[in-house]
């Protein structure tokens, strides 16, 4: 059971105001986390990092006393999340694919939320232009097209470093209207993500492009501020707890999109295209799904 209402915006009180409130005044007051609001993305999606942090806490109040997790109203661009926390002015906790940038300015805590399934990226497509990608077997067949991408997403830079053509916008909800309207030829999705996404956007004529799939690393962290080191110690305390007696799996499998996604991670069908990270500069802004 949650400590607190996780899905529901915080009322009449400033999510900066409870984050001051959140410092312990002595022992026995319960650690407040306060953590971004996150819409458009599908709802069993959005759940399940809200559910590993309430997850990996658990692990560890025992020896490190109780905790709430609250939600602070109203959506927050990657950027501006990751310099929320730096300040500490309304969130002191966030998850995001880490970048140099983003390691840069917070303190992350570098064991993956999703194991490897964010690495791997299946592509969203109009249904009707799977003959056309039927065609392609070589990567440089695959950077004659146009790839759709947020423009404060990490993977934007490894992308473009790789020679990939990109079109970007801010608004995550945009790339499916984007897609639809043939401004862009393909968008790169996560394999934990795709599927649910696939069935929020079937009625816009989108599916699951059928053989190809692209490798680079790109873990999902949580991430504070670097002047809360024990938190941050805390968080690796329990994913480590949940890791070693299964809990973290257990949860992670009962999400069906992530499941199939494990799945079509080993789908021998797929033509594999890994790029090189190592060509990744830092991010020049700035949480959507990235």
């Amino acid at each position: 059971m949650l400590k607190s209402v996780l899905f529901q915006p915080l009322a009449r009180v400033s999510c900066a105001a409870l984050l001051l409130l959140s410092l312990p005044s002595h022992a026995t007051e319960p650690l407040k986390l306060i953590v971004p609001q996150i819409g458009k993305t599908p709802r069993v999606q959005v759940d399940y990092f809200y559910r590993l942090l309430d997850l990996v806490m658990r692990k560890t109040e025992s020896t490190d006393g109780p905790f709430t997790i609250e939600t602070c109203p109203g959506e927050m661009s990657s950027e501006r999340s990751v310099q929320e926390v730096r300040k500490g002015k309304s969130i002191n906790l966030i998850w995001m694919v880490t970048n140099a940038k983003r390691e840069q300015d917070l303190l992350p805590v570098r064991m993956s939320l999703l194991r490897e399934l964010n690495n791997y990226r299946i592509f969203l497509i109009r249904k009707e232009d799977q003959p056309r990608f039927d065609k392609i077997s070589t990567i440089d067949e695959l950077r004659k097209l146009n790839a759709g991408l947020g423009s404060q997403w990490p993977d934007v830079d490894i992308m473009r470093n790789n020679d990939f053509a990109v079109t970007n916008t801010l608004s995550y909800s945009s790339l499916f209207l984007m897609l639809a309207a043939k401004r862009f030829d393909y968008f790169p999705r996560g394999l934990y993500e795709v599927f649910n996404e696939e069935q929020s956007h079937r009625d816009m004529g989108l599916a699951i492009e059928k053989n190809l799939m692209l490798y680079y690393d790109a873990p999902f962290y949580f991430f504070v501020s670097r002047d809360n080191p024990a938190l941050a110690d805390r968080i690796e305390r329990g994913l480590k707890k949940a890791q070693a007696d299964g809990s973290f799996d257990q949860l992670l499998l009962s999400v069906p999109g992530f499941a199939r996604a494990l799945e079509e991670q080993h789908n021998p069908r797929r033509k594999l295209f890994t790029l090189d990270k190592s060509a990744q500069v830092p991010v020049r802004a700035g949480m959507g799904a990235h």
